[in-house]
């Protein structure tokens, strides 16, 4: 079995249509966004910062990377949920402590922004497969480019420059349309319709992230 859900080729459980396949993306993006409006709503962020700083992060890498490793390696659907929610919950815990140094209104704003846009991306995504697939390899380059670059700016220059995340907003945006492309060419299960969410559930969250940096600036 391929280690990358969009790899996939051949059906590892029931095909279904084409809609239920894009209602259970959709159903489990909107769980695991409701998973983290929780958490902001109920964790007092000033917990999470409390948390020794190595701990929280080895924790969230830990969480997150075997949270891909299941979704990407099990064709089971329970088991990718699984999977899907152990990315979800240190997310939620990242973006809480992000969020929490954001005027309301400016959250709200940028959730609105980043659903428009994210909606957007995958209409392109779905219109134009062919042009996103062949800009994939280049948004991996970019992408890795600008962590380079930001990694260095905090640690060495400790400063940050802001139109980083302009072009990081870009990336991600040509992420959401590469990852929607490839969630409808790939066979229509319901394991791989969790897969994709979650993907796609990544890429939407540090949309927002950038996003929302950006227009707290702004105001």
């Amino acid at each position: 079995m391929a280690h990358d859900v969009f790899d996939r080729r051949r059906a590892d459980g029931a095909i279904i249509s084409a809609g239920f396949y894009n209602l259970i993306i959709g159903l489990t993006l909107c769980w695991g966004f409701a998973v983290n409006w929780f958490m902001v709503q109920e964790i007092d962020p000033q917990s999470i910062a409390a948390i020794n700083p190595w701990i929280f992060y080895g924790g969230y890498f830990v969480s997150c990377l075997l949270g891909s490793y299941l979704f990407n390696s099990s064709s089971k659907p329970i088991v990718s949920f699984i999977g899907y929610n152990l990315v979800v919950i240190p997310f939620g815990f990242l973006v809480n402590l992000i969020v929490s140094n954001y005027d309301e209104t400016v959250v709200v704003d940028a959730v609105r922004v980043t659903g428009i846009v994210t909606a957007v991306m995958m209409v392109l995504g779905t219109m134009f497969p062919a042009f996103f697939k062949k800009i994939g390899g280049a948004l991996s380059i970019a992408l890795l480019i600008v962590i380079v670059v930001e990694l260095v700016e905090v640690f060495v220059f400790h400063m940050h420059h802001g139109v980083l995340d302009w072009i990081v907003v870009v990336i991600f945006c040509g992420y959401i349309g590469y990852d929607w492309g490839r969630a409808n060419s790939i066979p229509k299960t319901v394991d791989n319709a969790i897969d994709s969410a979650a993907s796609l559930y990544m890429d939407i969250i540090n949309l927002f992230i950038r996003i929302l940096r950006i227009m707290g600036r702004n105001r």
